[in-house]
């Protein structure tokens, strides 16, 4: 075949992710002589998916797991069967498997760092203080040595830029901002919640260092001042102990619903109840790992006019006053009559969605670093 082929994979991340296929897979089907090979967890298909794109749910091994190990050579035997001329690898764990695939092939590495993962790892709470520090410098070390053989860096975040010495100037920002998916519409703006009841959402991540809990007792609260308040939680829970404490906080509350949890949620599932609810929750836990990090749902609430309460962090403050999107609060601290007013009381929007949220502004940047790799010169479709 005469196609160039590219390969963008995750070890942990669905097929159907939202940054793999919906954002980058979907936009680099739209260079002329190309296809696009998704590979990652076990996950239903996109039935909707261009020709051009070809889904590898090669993974679906228990997190902590030999089958975690044993992932990496299925992966390089993938990369041998089809070899592809790029290979972009959106995890530190497929690092050392593609880069030694595109030695042997002469193929080029592009990394979609996704998160500073040595930072998170030292400053989460997923491990032990030990198993942290040990994690942490082995996953730096891997970047470092194949640092030097990626042909370019894709950061998900600005601050990645200053907190990655290794990226020497080899890099551009795509930052996970909002595409735009079939049938959406601009939502009408400005937006007021006076004389309407409050359907609050917390989507994403179902984790404690992302506020599931604030969620929850902010949900409560309200309820308690607004009976016809519900909230929505819908994502995916990696921690047992989190999901078992979150299913007796919310045991027996008929305005709290939950989705997911253990299962993974498709994120066309998600941008429903976006549509559907009018107030959403991002009560982030202050940490140093989230701190300059823009968080995907910001862009995701906003294209949908959701009014948002957000934990108060300069750079998102900045974003939200900018746009009249939101209330930054102090989660640890609320007191809810008077949030509620606010959140009455207040105009949202007021000058519209701002167009700077959308991924159609990173696409064309995307499609040029690729056909760089491939050294294509004609333009997309």
């Amino acid at each position: 075949m005469s196609e160039k082929r590219i390969v963008i994979a995750s070890l942990l991340k669905p097929v159907n992710d939202t940054r793999m296929y919906e954002k980058l897979g979907l936009s680099l089907s739209h260079v002329t002589g190309t296809e696009v090979h998704i590979c990652g967890y076990a996950a239903p298909v996109p039935d909707s998916a261009p020709a051009n794109i070809f889904f590898h749910p090669l993974f679906n091994f228990k997190r902590l797991s030999l089958g975690r190990v044993a992932a990496q050579l299925k992966f390089f035997r993938l990369l041998v069967s089809l070899k592809p001329q790029v290979v972009i690898a959106c995890t530190h764990e497929l690092l050392l498997a593609s880069n030694l695939y595109c030695r042997k092939y002469k193929a080029k590495l592009v990394y979609d760092v996704q998160e500073n993962y040595t930072l998170n790892l030292r400053k989460q709470h997923n491990y032990n203080g030990a198993l942290k520090r040990l994690l942490s410098f082995g996953v730096g070390s891997i970047e470092k040595a194949v640092a030097p053989a990626v042909s370019h860096f894709i950061l998900a975040e600005r601050s990645y830029a200053q907190e990655l010495p290794f990226l020497q100037h080899r890099y551009t920002i795509l930052e996970n901002k909002y595409k735009k998916h079939v049938g959406y519409q601009t939502p009408a703006t400005p937006v007021n919640l006076k004389d309407q009841p409050l359907r609050l959402l917390y989507s994403g991540t179902i984790a404690a260092e992302y506020g599931i809990f604030d969620a929850i007792e902010l949900a409560d609260k309200f309820y308690t001042l607004k009976p016809d308040t519900t909230l929505t939680i819908i994502g995916y829970c990696a921690n047992k102990d989190t999901w078992q404490k979150v299913q007796q906080q919310t045991a027996g509350k008929k305005y709290i619903t939950v989705t997911g949890g253990e299962k993974l949620v498709p994120h066309a599932r998600i941008i429903e109840e976006m549509a559907r609810c009018n107030v959403g929750l991002l009560p982030y836990q202050p940490n140093e790992s989230t701190f300059r990090c823009m968080p995907t749902k910001l862009y995701e609430y906003m294209a949908h006019a959701l009014p948002l309460l957000i934990t108060y962090n300069p750079i998102w403050q900045d974003v939200v006053q900018q746009h009249q999107s939101g209330i930054s609060v102090d989660f640890s601290n609320i007191h809810a009559p008077a949030l509620l007013q606010q959140l009455q009381q207040s105009s949202f929007y007021t000058l519209g969605i701002p167009q700077t949220i959308f991924w159609e502004q990173e696409e064309s940047v995307l499609q040029s670093i690729v056909k760089k790799a491939l050294e294509l010169n004609h333009p997309a479709k």
